[in-house]
């Protein structure tokens, strides 16, 4: 595996198989001192709860120390520090760098100047694949396998850098996927390219109803992303153009799961929580035993 984590694409299947087992070893043991003495910096450019405190949660329980910002207001970037500057002066004090980033390519980036590893925590539309892999324990959890299932997507697959990295990852295990959005926020191009260079099923629809969700093992439900949008009439348009119910959830597979990244506004509504099919803030849980395994296996950390 590289030194960097930042894309999905840069991983086999036999690493993604591997952290999985790492995370499943962390869960059951999360409070582990393998990083004491080092110094974990976060620095996160762009808003986020879930992601920021389950990385430094995570640091905290290996023993490290945390650094860094969730504000770069606070930073120097508001003087007009480059993010080259940025990133090598953070590096004469760090281990490893978690970066959070509004512009895609900016982890990439992040890592040809600098040799402190870099762990992508979302940038821009682009990648996230830490949520990736958080994702895909909780997939391999709850369903006992990654093989041959129905994945269903709902709501932003334009902007949604979730579902961009969900699916390249799954593109190993024989998918079969389900893209539901309206025409604005329909799956770009490349990544249904994507898909028909690797014979992986996929169809599309603009209807999110109890039929469309019958048949799926996996529901990935996505907020409309209003910080996306160039054009706030388009977002005005689309912005509660879907809603799962609790109703809708009954007559679906028992081993259903509703899955998303979090936070969400108005696309599943409260009365879902109750149902034990509801698995999204377990899944934000899942968060900081992967990115346990994340941080490890960046600092070549063998696990006991």
């Amino acid at each position: 595996m590289q030194r960097n984590f930042i894309s999905i694409t840069d991983l086999s299947k036999d690493d993604i198989l591997s952290l999985l087992h790492d995370a499943a070893r962390f869960e059951a043991n999360p409070n582990q001192r393998l990083l004491e003495g080092k110094v974990v910096a976060t620095l996160f450019f762009e808003p986020s709860t879930r992601t920021r405190l389950s990385f430094e949660t995570a640091a905290n329980r290996l023993g490290a120390r945390v650094i860094g910002f969730s504000d770069p207001n606070s930073s120097s970037t508001s003087k007009g520090e480059t993010l080259k500057d940025t990133i090598k002066m953070v590096s004469n004090y760090a281990d490893v760098i978690v970066m959070r980033h509004y512009l895609e390519g900016a982890a990439r980036y992040a890592s040809e100047v600098t040799d402190v590893p870099i762990i992508n925590a979302g940038d821009g539309a682009n990648q996230h694949p830490s949520q990736t892999l958080l994702d895909l324990y909780s997939i391999w959890k709850t369903q006992g396998t990654l093989d041959d299932l129905d994945i269903t997507m709902v709501g932003d697959l334009k902007y949604g850098r979730t579902v961009h990295s969900l699916l390249q990852a799954l593109s190993f295990f024989n998918p079969r996927f389900h893209f539901i959005a309206p025409d604005l926020l329909r799956m770009p191009n490349g990544y249904r390219d994507f898909c028909n260079r690797h014979n992986l099923y996929f169809d599309e629809s603009e209807v999110f109803d109890v039929n469309a969700i019958a048949h799926t093992d996996i529901l990935y439900m996505t907020r409309i992303q209003k910080e996306r949008f160039s054009d706030l009439r388009e977002y005005e348009q689309v912005k509660n153009v879907y809603t799962l119910r609790n109703a809708m959830l009954a007559a679906t597979k028992p081993n259903l799961r509703v899955l998303h990244p979090l936070p969400r506004v108005n696309e599943i509504a409260y009365d879902v929580d109750e149902n034990p099919k509801a698995y999204y803030f377990q899944q934000a849980q899942n968060g900081l035993y992967a990115r346990e395994a994340i941080i490890c296996r960046m600092l070549n950390i063998d696990l006991k």
